[in-house]
């Protein structure tokens, strides 16, 4: 057997072996910008697929059709969501400003799982502190691992 087939036959096995991205069961609730996001990491997928497609390049097909399908789903599965003005209540889609009982303050906006990044303040609607959050009002505390949160703002952003 020549070296060559041996690579091309290991190639063919891990493109079959990349599996499929796992869809959350929860609900896919989104924020207009969220929605903007998948819908412009859908249409970058459809133009990295046709340049692989050019190429051939069927390990890149592979994984860039992978990722298609997921965000299509996703795409598919949309709720947008956008909290009524002025509400007073913890809602998706809000800002909320929390201090906790040593002084320290921290804002998230609660937005859909894929939009999620903690590190730039949003947070999936179904993570813990979302969770304890969800339909409270300023003045009110969520506790979350123990530690208490009050809310302090509300926000539509």
């Amino acid at each position: 057997m020549s070296r060559a087939f041996t690579r091309e036959e290991d190639s063919e096995n891990a493109i079959a072996g990349i599996g499929e991205r796992p869809i959350s069961h929860h609900r896919n609730l989104v924020t207009e910008h969220g929605l903007a996001l998948i819908d412009a990491e859908v249409a970058a997928l459809r133009d990295e697929l046709g340049r692989a497609e050019k190429r051939a390049d069927r390990e890149r097909i592979a994984l860039v059709s992978r990722d298609l399908r997921y965000w299509t789903a996703r795409r598919e599965s949309a709720e947008l969501s956008v909290p009524e003005p002025g509400s007073d209540m913890v809602r998706f889609g809000m800002g909320v400003t929390l201090e906790s009982d040593d002084g320290k303050k921290v804002h998230w906006k609660i937005v859909g799982e894929d939009e999620a990044n903690p590190a730039k303040g949003t947070i999936s609607h179904m993570s813990p502190m979302a969770m304890a959050l969800f339909a409270k009002k300023v003045g009110e505390v969520a506790v979350v691992n123990g530690k208490e949160w009050e809310i302090v703002k509300l926000s539509d952003n």
